[in-house]
């Protein structure tokens, strides 16, 4: 009689568990657009969620600690004139995240440490270059300050956000409306789905596919009927995937192995409500010493309910093979180090003493000086005294001028932040 051998795996324990309810974010009106993004991003500070806006679009950021009830009143995030459709942090600023509208717009925005008392309006730049709606956003994992985006217009634009360039522009490799776009480890190539049901390996640098002839799957998986969206979330350092379903009510996970069959069922998270979206914490942001190897943060109609992923273990000791070193917040290239053709590794940190986010960094924007752009060529007009090329006196007035204008604004805004600080904590004072 033969005995059946059960694959060894230290993963196949591994059990979900939604939080307790005093854990939850409540009265949160997240957003009814029908998009197939996860409308749910978050770090180890912050969740950032995108909600419903009357005039606008808009998205809320909660410190991770903010549990509970969320006031009506709460600031948001807006400026965007029609809907935001997708949301991301930056992997190397926790304190940067980018949005991607229907108004055809990405914005990014510095997020305080501190609550702020009033929305916030203004981005620290906005990147104009799509023709039609933006849904889709992916920072490049290992290059600072590079940001992909892809629109309505079946066009992926890749930009340097520190000057406000654009990078790359591929617009002749999709037919048809883009669903999907990731980069790899080293954000060397992408993988995009189009709705041309074709699954592109891109080379951006090239502007060339390199590979989308996937005629035999290697495994195949049968999963429900339902005709929600699948959300993928691959965890390479437990080789595990994680698919959820917008408008199903369970999360299913299977480990990927390099033999045959390669692709292994280890069991099925299941609730009571639907998902509207879901976010997840990248590795950093995980209590290790509770063996959490993955968390996410699911979105039902007026709340967001944290489920944390265990391996069930015994000892309170740090668990190596659990945590092997993972991805850090330090960039391992600038942008044109990687559009010169450069590749690298992302900068990995151990997570033995727990991972403490650093404090809040700006990101600094340097845009091409205008005095160096040539103006538009147009009809001639016969020159006037006010149309005679300024002096080199007069144009370094104007400068001197311009940068005492922009001190003064600079030492405003920090004016303004520190009475913003001093009215929180009079606030937190009175509580």
């Amino acid at each position: 009689m033969s005995r059946r051998v059960v694959r060894q795996s230290k993963f196949r324990h591994v059990f979900g568990q939604a939080a307790k309810a005093d854990q939850a974010y409540e009265d949160i009106r997240v957003s009814k657009v029908t998009w197939d993004s996860a409308f749910c991003a978050v770090n180890p500070k912050f969740l950032a969620i995108i909600v419903e806006a009357g005039g606008g679009g808009a998205f809320i950021v909660l410190p991770l600690a903010k549990t509970g009830r969320v006031d009506k009143n709460y600031p948001l995030v807006t400026g965007h004139t029609a809907p935001v459709l997708d949301i991301d942090w930056c992997p190397h600023n926790d304190n940067v995240i980018a949005s991607a509208s229907d108004d055809t717009t990405i914005m990014v925005w510095q997020i305080p440490d501190y609550t702020p008392v009033r929305s916030i309006t203004e981005p620290i730049i906005t990147l104009e270059g799509h023709s039609k709606r933006v849904g889709i956003l992916s920072w490049h994992p290992t290059a600072r300050n590079v940001l992909l985006s892809a629109g309505g217009d079946n066009v992926i634009i890749i930009w340097n956000v520190g000057t406000g360039e654009v990078l790359l522009s591929l617009d002749d490799m999709h037919p048809d409306v883009i669903h999907s776009v990731c980069w790899n480890t080293n954000g060397s190539l992408l993988a995009t789905t189009c709705k041309d049901k074709t699954l592109r390996i891109i080379d951006p640098r090239k502007g060339q596919v390199v590979a989308n002839n996937f005629e035999e799957p290697v495994a195949l998986q049968e999963m429900d009927t339902s005709n929600g969206v699948l959300l993928p979330f691959y965890d390479p350092d437990s080789s595990i995937v994680y698919l959820c379903g917008k408008g199903d009510s369970s999360i299913r996970y299977f480990e990927i192995t390099e033999e045959p069959p390669f692709v292994h069922y280890l069991n099925t998270f299941s609730s009571k409500e639907p998902q509207r979206g879901m976010g997840f914490m990248p590795k950093r942001g995980l209590d290790v010493s509770k063996c959490e190897i993955a968390r996410f943060y699911k979105l039902h109609e007026r709340k967001c309910e944290p489920i944390v992923m265990t391996v069930p273990r015994k000892s309170d000791l740090f668990q190596d093979d659990l945590y092997p070193d993972t991805p850090g917040p330090e960039p391992a290239l600038e942008a044109d180090e990687w559009l010169s053709g450069q590749d690298a590794d992302p900068v990995l940190i151990s997570l033995r003493d727990g991972y403490v986010p650093p404090k809040h960094r700006e990101l600094r924007v340097t845009k091409r000086n205008i005095l160096d752009v040539r103006p538009p060529s147009g009809p001639r007009r016969s020159q006037s005294a006010s149309d005679a090329p300024l002096s080199q006196h007069t144009l370094e007035t104007l400068l001197e001028e311009i940068k005492a204008l922009r001190e003064q604004v600079q030492a405003q805004e920090q004016r303004i932040t520190s009475l913003e600080n001093m009215l929180c904590e009079l606030v937190d004072g009175t509580d």
